[in-house]
């Protein structure tokens, strides 16, 4: 078997993992990560068939990349909030399939629907910000406020407390991660706690005195499930929504102004014919997936292709690696958005953990990059290196310098 020396945490692999994808689904479909512990499913239809066997592939811990027990002292911290918190994400049936109904009953096709006139009315508030400097880090100043800002609104979050809430987000994931410092996991877990103590929080508000906003609703939905779900459970869903509702989002509008800006022409392009913008949001998702790849458990010893993976074995699902797969995508690394089959990508997942927020995610990507093409003349990336953020699943930019003529 081909050796692949999987590291998604090395500069290189940071920059442009792709060719070593191709590797891997080339000779080696299903391999060992060495140095992680655990398994990777690279091909289309190897990770289709891990996605839709949830009683094979648990769903139990799908953020966590290094199974590996914590530190004593940071394990002490998070004992301090709700350590055993289920989030939809990482839950298998009945408890999943509560949540979900909960989420469902709440996060409405038409409360989404709705919300499109004030996602305008934000991203047009931070482009008249930014638009007379001529320049700026759009992911500081755009790509993480839209995205927050929209699902804070729909909890009913005050727009003060974004800031904490996005840095909160990110070592909630960081830690879930291996490569850390005692020093870096300590301060994350601080964060997670309070994390869950705002939620918690907010909660308890709400139930005291409701209002027209999803926590609300929310709260209204768990109140009609039997067998009730744990409080925390409760608390998991908002939490849940902040974090996946905005990092998922902001690292998917850098990445598609990578992906426009780097060659002439398909900024233009989308300019010109703003109806071409739905399909080629689908196939930047698919160029370059925000959540690389998510994580399942074996509960059985099972054979994928020609590999026989243990009862217990962790198991990385690779959607960034499908989503190249020449079995399903003719010339998978060019930029094409007229090409078939485009919806054949699984950027959000697929089965029962499908990605519930995909409706609002294409929403604002599409008013997004709109908006940002229409009003800053000329947009175009700053010279140097591109800042790929540290989060072992995931594909996105910690900066992304932007410059536009002035108008």
């Amino acid at each position: 078997m081909t050796a692949i020396d999987f590291d998604p945490l090395s500069p290189a692999q940071r920059e442009s993992p792709y060719d070593l994808y191709a590797e891997a689904r080339a000779h080696a479909p299903v391999f060992y990560a060495e140095r992680y512990g655990f398994w990777v499913v690279t091909r289309h239809s190897d990770v289709l068939r891990v996605l839709k066997d949830g009683e094979t592939f648990s769903s139990r811990d799908a953020l966590t990349s290094s199974h590996v027990d914590l530190p004593p002292e940071v394990q002490a911290v998070l004992d301090e909030g709700w350590p055993e918190m289920p989030v939809i994400i990482d839950t298998d049936a009945p408890l999943h399939t509560a949540i979900r109904g909960l989420v469902t009953k709440a996060f409405t096709p038409r409360r989404i629907a709705e919300m499109a006139p004030r996602i305008e009315e934000l991203a047009s508030e931070l482009i008249g910000e930014l638009r007379p400097d001529g320049e700026a880090d759009i992911v500081r100043r755009f790509a993480w406020p839209l995205p927050l800002t929209v699902v804070g609104e729909m909890l009913g979050v005050p727009r003060a407390d974004l800031p904490r809430l996005h840095e909160w987000s990110v070592h909630w994931l960081r830690l879930k991660q291996p490569g850390a410092t005692l020093e870096q996991q300590l301060e994350w877990a601080k964060s997670t706690v309070e994390l869950q103590r705002y939620f918690m929080a907010l909660l308890d508000e709400r139930e005291r005195s409701p209002g027209d906003d999803l926590t609300s609703a929310l709260l209204a939905a768990a109140a009609q499930i039997e067998p009730p779900l744990v409080r925390e459970a409760v608390m998991g869903v908002p939490l849940d929504l902040v974090v996946a509702g905005h990092v998922t989002v902001t690292r998917a509008i850098g990445n598609a102004l990578v992906v426009l800006l780097r060659e002439h022409g398909r900024a233009e392009e989308l300019y010109t014919d703003p109806s071409l913008i739905p399909a080629a949001v689908e196939e930047i998702l698919r160029l370059e997936s925000p959540a690389q790849g998510l994580y399942r458990t074996t509960t059985r010893e099972v054979t994928i292709g020609d590999t026989t993976l243990p009862a217990g074995a962790r198991v990385m699902v690779h959607y960034g690696s499908a989503n190249r797969d020449e079995r399903v995508f003719a010339c998978p690394a060019d930029y094409e958005p007229r090409r078939d089959g485009l919806n054949r990508h699984l950027a959000f997942g697929k089965g029962v953990h499908f990605c519930i927020g995909a409706p609002l995610a294409r929403l604002e990507l599409e008013i997004a990059l709109r908006l940002l093409l229409e009003r800053l003349p000329g947009l175009r990336l700053v010279g140097g290196p591109l800042a790929w953020e540290p989060i072992f699943f995931a594909r996105g930019l910690e900066r992304l310098d932007v410059s536009w003529d002035p108008s």
